[in-house]
Parts: structure tokens; C-alpha cells; sequence
């Protein structure tokens, strides 16, 4: 028995990986779509979600069927509760890439060019934060986690900065008010991107440690 669940444990992981790879795909597309304005390439990314929701249903159903099944315990247990729950997060990624591709699909007049190179700084820093709460995941490294957490307030000052530039651009004239507006939307979506890589990077030190930190700075600062 013992041999059979670890051998689902390690295809589940497999499974959720190659989730968060689809995820990962998506939101450097959509964002790469809102730099460039290419409507074709927002549309690939809208059109994508839905192997994201199937691989989000498969994982779960995995999930279910080793807790059924196997009836695990302890870390396992843990296990299966943290890919459940970093599934969820997943999926909502891929959620956001698709609002970002939206709004790539609604910019008509040029945006504010410097607005634009500081947002594709602000996702490659997000998606840093992802791929690292994944890394985290798979090598069970909870100082990488607790990194990952940390970053988050630099994603936060790059949420705060770009929002500034985007309202003095948005006072040079009307014609800059529709692309602040659709600015303004996806660097939201990107920080909540980062959010989520946060929320992940929390279950994994769940995971390691048998402890919550959510909401408890303290657990932080011991690590």
C-alpha cells in the first residue's frame, strides 16, 4: 500500500507541475500581449483557459481518489492538502492571465511606453515569485518559501509606483484616460498573481513544518 501511494503522491506532483507550467505560459503570454498590443496572441491566452480549469479538475480528482484510496496520514496528508490548495491558486493565475489578455484586447491608442517596460519588470519579478514557490514545493525548501513571501512587498512598491505613473499619464489628456484605465487593471492582476504566489509559498512552509504563518509575521521572522 505504502508503495502504491507514493507512487500516486509523485504522479500528483507531476500533475500539478506541469499545471503550474500551463499557468506560468499564460500570464507571460497575456502580459507580452498588453506590451505589443497583439490581439492574436490575447485571444491564444483566453482561449487557454480552459485546459487550465481541466487540469485544475484532474488534480483535484487525483486528490481525491488518494485520499480515498490510501486514507494517508501526517506529511502525506499535508501533501494532499497542500496540492488541493495550490491548484486553487493555480487556476485563479490563469484566471488573472485571462483578465490581463482582456484588457490587451481593449488597448486602442499607444500606452504610456515607460508605464508598459516597468509592468513587464513588475511580471517577471511575479512570475519569479511563482516559479521559486514551486521550486519550494518540489525540494520541500522552506527558506525558499519564506523568500518568496518577502518579495512580496517589492511587488507591492511596483503595484504602487506604476499606478502613480499611470494617473499622471492619464492627466496629459483624454486620449491617454481608455489605456490608463486598461493599464491600471492588468498591474492589479499582476499583484494579485504575486498574491497568490504568497498564498502558495504559505502552504508549502504548511507543508515542511506542520505550521500556519498566514497572518502571523512572527512565524516569518524565525526563518
Amino acid at each position: 500500500m505504502a508503495k502504491h501511494m507514493a507512487r500516486d503522491l509523485e504522479r500528483l506532483q507531476r500533475s500539478v507541475l506541469r499545471m503550474a507550467g500551463t499557468v506560468e505560459d499564460a500570464i507571460f503570454s497575456a502580459t507580452n500581449a498588453l506590451h505589443d498590443r497583439d490581439p492574436a496572441l490575447a485571444a491564444k491566452v483566453i482561449a487557454g483557459d480552459a485546459e487550465i480549469d481541466r487540469f485544475e479538475n484532474d488534480v483535484q480528482e487525483e486528490c481525491l481518489k488518494i485520499l480515498a484510496l490510501h486514507q494517508p496520514v501526517a506529511v502525506d496528508l499535508r501533501r494532499v492538502s497542500t496540492v488541493l490548495l495550490i491548484t486553487t491558486d493555480l487556476e485563479r493565475m490563469g484566471d488573472l492571465a485571462v483578465a490581463i489578455a482582456e484588457r490587451a484586447q481593449t488597448v486602442r491608442c499607444p500606452p504610456c511606453p515607460e508605464v508598459l517596460d516597468r509592468m513587464r519588470q513588475m511580471t517577471t519579478r511575479a512570475l519569479t515569485m511563482v516559479r521559486t514557490s514551486l521550486d519550494a514545493f518540489v525540494r520541500l525548501d522552506a527558506a525558499a518559501a519564506k523568500a518568496v513571501i518577502r518579495m512580496d512587498d517589492e511587488v507591492d512598491g511596483d503595484n504602487d509606483a506604476i499606478i502613480q505613473d499611470l494617473l499622471l499619464d492619464m492627466k496629459r489628456g483624454p486620449d491617454r484616460i481608455e489605456a490608463g484605465i486598461s493599464l491600471f487593471s492588468a498591474v492589479r492582476h499582476i499583484e494579485r498573481i504575486a498574491d497568490h504566489a504568497t498564498n502558495i509559498a504559505e502552504v508549502v512552509i504548511y507543508l515542511i513544518q506542520g505550521e500556519q504563518i498566514r497572518h502571523r509575521p512572527e512565524a516569518l521572522q524565525r526563518g
